[in-house]
């Protein structure tokens, strides 16, 4: 009697994480699936698929496609809501640390935040969230100066707030875009030059401050025009320095 064939076995499904992703995990993959095959060419399915998740749990963790690609940003602003929750004696002083600490979070996920910077170049509509996303940290940092030195006029705290994060994503920008043979800028060193230029009378203790160079001292008649003046005393500068 003839031998029956093996009956097929069932496709085997893919493995199952062992536990659920977070957010910026399937965010991740959905990132390095956008730079593989373009944002508008992957759909929510893809990525669902991909994290193997359910089309209904991806929903559930983000709103659109478009949520997904800034997944750590919602993070940051708990952080930082917490962070600031804390008492601090110096409010200004807190908002650098809180710029840094957004900072130090990229540069410890430097890869991925690398590839979603190409990915965000790429797409207009990626570009508009982040810039989005700069503007709410600014407010989280404008909001937190008004209510913690409520002597500051509003549009100090404003400027302030801007500053720190313009420096803040100029600093990153390096990091992530510049050739290895560039060394990027300290962003401490930069916002201890923005807290200078704000709040004059902080003390900026650490590597980072201005050394303090000698004083030059120039008299002239009160009748010398004063481009007269100026040009005289950056020939006696550049002249120093020289020398040194």
């Amino acid at each position: 009697m003839p031998e029956l064939p093996a009956a097929s076995s069932p496709p085997t499904a893919p493995p199952r994480p062992l536990r659920p992703l977070s957010r910026v995990e399937v965010a991740d993959i959905a990132v390095r699936l956008f730079s593989e095959h373009g944002y508008e060419a992957t759909s929510t399915v893809d990525i669902a698929e991909a994290a193997g998740v359910s089309r209904s749990t991806f929903f559930r963790q983000f709103r659109s496609k478009d949520d997904v690609i800034f997944a750590d940003h919602d993070e940051l602003a708990v952080l930082i809501d917490t962070y600031f929750a804390a008492p601090h004696g110096d409010p200004w002083l807190a908002v650098c640390e809180a710029a840094s600490m957004v900072f130090e979070r990229f540069r410890e996920r430097l890869e991925i935040v690398r590839i979603r910077d190409r990915v965000v170049r790429d797409t207009p509509v990626l570009r508009d969230r982040e810039t989005i996303m700069a503007i709410r940290y600014e407010r989280m940092f404008a909001s937190y100066l008004r209510s913690t030195v409520p002597d500051v006029p509003p549009l100090t705290a404003i400027r302030f707030a801007a500053a720190v994060t313009a420096t803040h994503n100029f600093v990153l920008r390096r990091l992530i875009r510049a050739p290895d043979n560039v060394g990027p800028f300290s962003l401490a060193a930069e916002l201890a030059e923005v807290r200078r230029l704000f709040h004059p009378d902080a003390a900026v203790p650490g590597p980072e401050a201005r050394p303090v160079g000698d004083v030059v001292v120039a008299v002239f008649p009160a009748a010398t025009d004063p481009t007269e003046v100026a040009r005289a005393i950056e020939e006696r500068l550049r002249a120093q320095a020289r020398f040194i």
